[in-house]
């Protein structure tokens, strides 16, 4: 899965979960916007938040919510679970368990 902040209508980011099947991998994805833009569009979604450079915190809530609702798969909710298991045990997990800290790609190639 990927939280993609991009470029949108009249230069104005914005932000797409994508990907949602592939729960094998997780990440942030910054198009061409700077980092206090990306930031900026994750909270007013109400996604999460950008904490430096290299990594962002998901509201796992919301991003389920965005998540499911596009989701192909039978077994999406128990691949979810486990998931959430799996970035428990490598401390992933923040806020106490209501955030969940990615690493922030570029999308741009910058």
């Amino acid at each position: 899965m990927i939280v993609e902040v991009v470029g949108g209508a009249d230069e104005r980011p914005e932000v797409r979960v994508v990907d949602v099947d592939d729960l094998t991998r997780l990440h942030l994805a910054l198009g061409a916007v700077t980092d206090g833009e990306a930031d900026r569009v994750l909270r007013e979604a109400g996604l999460g938040r950008v904490q430096d450079a290299e990594t962002g915190i998901l509201d796992v809530a919301a991003l389920r919510s965005a998540a499911a609702a596009q989701a192909s798969t039978e077994d999406w909710d128990r691949r979810w679970d486990g998931m959430l298991e799996y970035a428990g045990s490598k401390g992933w997990l923040v806020d106490d368990g209501a955030g969940l800290q990615v690493h922030v790609e570029s999308a741009a190639g910058a």
